[in-house]
């Protein structure tokens, strides 16, 4: 993926300010967390990145050049994925869902699913019904299917919220591999210290702005944060 930057963003609600200046670089292979108090604009934020929200102001830098969030808006909508907290899912089994977005041949599809099932560790339960999953399956179901489209760029809004222990284990799981595999990650959440071993880089929302914030791991031991300091971030 090339340099991507976002610049200047601004969004308001009415007289509502919630973006304001806001700075962020997207890297290949980072994990950038983004926390704040609820209402801090995280989620409008993850959309504007994702081309779904259009801002009221934003210069997105692409190899050293400017462009508006406009132009670039079709590429952003086709490089990243934003995945809600709460994943909408078809009714129908966790293959169903793996196999609703994919085209081509039955083959190349049915390959292309086992591989999803595989990544996520879903096999086991591949013909069972979505609205039997648990939270944490149902999260895993979104994550692969995200996977399977082969996005540069995921953007997710507190994907362990309300998960227990294994679940939340699970899913961080696979974010480090999504990491591994070059994509550059964004996380919206109120639990950042459930990320440390996968993260880049903290950034606190406040005030309508981006500012690198370590302290949440200041009482943390080194071996449970792996954090690295030289992350690509705006601020």
């Amino acid at each position: 993926m090339t340099s991507l930057a976002f610049e200047n963003v601004a969004k308001h609600f009415g007289k509502r300010m919630i973006l304001d200046d806001t700075r962020i670089s997207l890297v290949p292979g980072e994990c950038q967390l983004i926390c704040g108090a609820n209402g801090a604009g995280k989620s409008t934020l993850l959309r504007i990145l994702a081309g779904m929200e259009r801002p009221d102001r934003a210069s997105i830098i692409i190899d050293g050049l400017p462009h508006s969030w406009r132009r670039v808006k079709k590429r952003l909508l086709a490089d990243a994925i934003y995945l809600h907290q709460r994943p909408y899912l078809f009714e129908g089994s966790v293959r169903y869902n793996l196999r609703y977005p994919l085209r081509g041949g039955r083959s190349l599809c049915d390959s292309l699913v086992r591989q999803g099932l595989e990544w996520s560790g879903l096999s086991s339960i591949a013909e069972q019904a979505v609205h039997q999953l648990s939270g944490g399956e149902r999260q895993r179901v979104a994550l692969a299917r995200a996977w399977l489209r082969r996005p540069r760029i995921m953007l997710l809004d507190e994907p362990t919220a309300n998960m227990d222990i294994a679940s939340r284990q699970r899913t961080v799981a696979l974010l480090r591999q999504l990491k591994h595999e070059g994509l550059a990650l964004v996380v919206a959440t109120h639990d950042p210290l459930h990320f440390a071993d996968v993260a880049t880089q903290t950034l606190r929302l406040a005030n309508g702005r981006l500012a690198a914030d370590g302290s949440v791991y200041a009482d943390l031991p080194d071996t449970v944060t792996p954090i690295d300091r030289r992350a690509r971030v705006v601020v």
